[in-house]
């Protein structure tokens, strides 16, 4: 009878045990699960702020209307681009814009500045609300760059081209080829 009773005994630690065993999987599986979703917001938040910096650099886009080049002699000396915003595009201001200007004697990136010169570009109001922040996409802004103080001479030669890359405050990208005539005759202004 000694033997029955302590065989009870074992068998009531045996029970604890499991509970306190069951108890503490119940807690290691809540904790995992609060990770988890902890984790899983998080992955969402930073998925979302991707995505919408994704569509800022492809819905954002600044289209060129025209350009002209100014001329001086036998080069352009000023390259003149009108530009407007695409349909869809978020406003976007030309201040925090930068133009990469790139030909085969010379590159350099523009910032915005009042005038343009080497480093900077200038803009000028033509139909848009502000003279740098173009809003709807009947508004046109006129973008001066300084061919000739780049090219450390008269300018763009005739029949040579440059491009230049304008990335806006989102990151996207438009790029224009300015190629200038091969004869410039008498002509101030020509389309480049």
């Amino acid at each position: 009878m000694f033997e029955e009773l302590s065989t009870d005994d074992d068998r009531g630690q045996v029970g604890i045990g499991t509970l306190i065993i069951f108890i503490a999987l119940v807690l290691v599986a809540a904790v995992a699960a609060g990770v988890l979703v902890q984790t899983s917001g998080l992955l969402q938040s930073q998925a979302e702020s991707t995505g919408e910096d994704a569509q800022s650099e492809v819905g954002n886009q600044i289209s060129v209307v025209s350009a002209t080049g100014a001329v001086t002699s036998d080069s352009v000396s000023t390259v003149n681009l009108t530009v407007k915003k695409s349909a869809g595009s978020d406003p976007i201001d030309l201040e925090d814009a930068t133009i990469e200007y790139t030909s085969a004697g010379a590159a350099e990136t523009l910032t915005y500045n009042g005038s343009a010169d080497a480093g900077n570009f200038s803009t000028t109001n033509i139909s848009a609300s502000s003279k740098t922040v173009m809003t709807n996409t009947g508004g046109r802004i006129k973008i001066t760059v300084d061919a000739a103080a780049i090219e450390g001479n008269d300018g763009i030669v005739a029949g040579d081209e440059a491009t230049l890359r304008i990335v806006d405050q989102s990151g996207a990208t438009t790029i224009y080829g300015v190629n200038v005539p091969d004869s410039l005759g008498d002509r101030d202004y020509v389309s480049v």
